[in-house]
C-alpha cells in the first residue's frame, strides 16, 4: 500500500475561480500536498500573490489569466498548461457565481443565459477538454464544485439551484462514461461557507439565524473545512469512488 494516500506528489492540478475564497483554500491545499498548482482567475494580480505564497511554503504555481465564461480562454488554460508540464492529473471546477435573491417570477432570459454558461456549461466544456488529455494519460481526477442547492430547493436561486444540480448530472454521466480510462468524476456540495462573498448572510444575524437553524452543527463553515474532502477526491485515497457527491454541510441534510 501506498504511504501516504493522500499525497499530490508527482501531479498537476488545474483550479478556477482560484484567486480566493475555496479555490484559493484548495489551491493551497493542493501544492501543501505536493501539487503543481495551475491557479486560473480573472484577477491575474492575485493569482500572482498566491503563487508566490505557494513558493514561499516549498510548493509550486502556475498563474492564468482565465474568464470561464469564454470559450477560448478555457482551451488556452489547458494549453498553457500542457506546454508547461505536460500532463494534467487533476481538475477542480471551482469557478462560478451566485446571483442576489431573485424569486422565480422576476428571471429574465439574460439571467439563466449567465448562469448556465459559467456554472453549466464552462465546467463541461473545460472538463471535456481536460478529459482528452487524461483519456492519453489513462488516468485523472476531476472533481466539480457543486453546492447544497443542487440537492436542495432554493427559494429565490432557481438559476443558481438549476445549475448546481445539472452540475451534478454531468459529474455522474462523465464518470460513467470515463471510468473505463481511470478518471474519476466527483462533486462537493459545500453548504454557505465564511466568505468574503458571503459576509452579507454570514454577518447578519437577521439572515444568518434562519439558515444556521437547519444547520446541526450550529455554525456556518470556511473554505478550509473543504481542502480535505477536495484532496481525497484528488488523490489515490478515492481510487475506488466515481459518480459521487459530498455534502459538506454541518449535517444539514441528515437533519
Amino acid at each position: 500500500m501506498k504511504k501516504n494516500l493522500f499525497s499530490l506528489e508527482g501531479k498537476v492540478a488545474i483550479i478556477t475561480g482560484a484567486s480566493r475564497g475555496l479555490g484559493k483554500a484548495v489551491a493551497n491545499g493542493y501544492a501543501d500536498a505536493g501539487a503543481k498548482v495551475v491557479v486560473a482567475a480573472r484577477n491575474l494580480e492575485d493569482l500572482n500573490r498566491l503563487v508566490a505564497d505557494m513558493e514561499q511554503r516549498g510548493g509550486e504555481g502556475f498563474a492564468v489569466k482565465c474568464d470561464v465564461s469564454q470559450d477560448q480562454d478555457l482551451l488556452n488554460l489547458v494549453v498553457k498548461t500542457m506546454e508547461r508540464y505536460g500532463q494534467i492529473d487533476i481538475l477542480v471546477n471551482n469557478a462560478g457565481i451566485s446571483p442576489w435573491v431573485t424569486w422565480s417570477h422576476e428571471v429574465t432570459s439574460d439571467m439563466w443565459a449567465k448562469m448556465l454558461q459559467v456554472n453549466l456549461v464552462a465546467p463541461f466544456l473545460l472538463a471535456r477538454e481536460v478529459g482528452k488529455v487524461m483519456m492519453d494519460q489513462k488516468s485523472g481526477r476531476i472533481i466539480n464544485m457543486a453546492s447544497l442547492g443542487g440537492l436542495l430547493g432554493m427559494p429565490g436561486q432557481v438559476t443558481y439551484a438549476a445549475t448546481k444540480g445539472g452540475l451534478l448530472q454531468i459529474t455522474k454521466t462523465l464518470a460513467v462514461e470515463w471510468a473505463k480510462y481511470n478518471i474519476t468524476v466527483n462533486a462537493l456540495a459545500p453548504s454557505i461557507l465564511k466568505t468574503d462573498l458571503t459576509m452579507g448572510v454570514t454577518q447578519s444575524v437577521k439572515h444568518s439565524e434562519p439558515l444556521l437553524r437547519r444547520v446541526p452543527i450550529g455554525f456556518f463553515g470556511k473554505p478550509e473545512d473543504v481542502v480535505g474532502a477536495a484532496l481525497y477526491f484528488a488523490s489515490d485515497a478515492s481510487s475506488y469512488v466515481t459518480g459521487t457527491v459530498l455534502p459538506i454541510d454541518g449535517g444539514t441534510l441528515a437533519s
